[in-house]
């Protein structure tokens, strides 16, 4: 019995580094805000972004968060980023990194 193959996102490496490039981020710094291993942090972000590995879901809802678009935004082929994406301002108090839902 076979499975079938679960839907990959086409455009999602591009707009992650979009993303990254948008806000004017190293590969590094990119993970550090999104809360990486240090080990992993700038080949993980790369992979990412060449299509090589898929983000998990906390991760993509990371992404999303750091720019205030909806994770829907970033899995929906038929969906576009804004023209330029912004780092979104945390309020006092809240993690962009963690949540009580995860």
């Amino acid at each position: 019995m076979g499975h079938k193959a679960q839907y990959r996102p086409q455009r999602l490496a591009a707009k992650l580094l979009q993303i990254r490039r948008d806000l004017g981020l190293s590969q590094s710094r990119l993970a550090k805000l999104l809360d990486f291993p240090v080990k992993t942090s700038t080949a993980r972000v790369s992979e990412y972004e060449n299509g090589i590995r898929e983000p998990g879901l906390t991760l993509i809802l990371r992404y999303a968060r750091i720019v205030g678009v909806a994770v829907e935004v970033l899995i929906d082929d038929d969906l576009n980023l804004p023209q330029r994406v912004k780092l979104k301002k945390r309020r006092k108090g809240a993690d962009i990194r963690h949540s009580e839902n995860i």
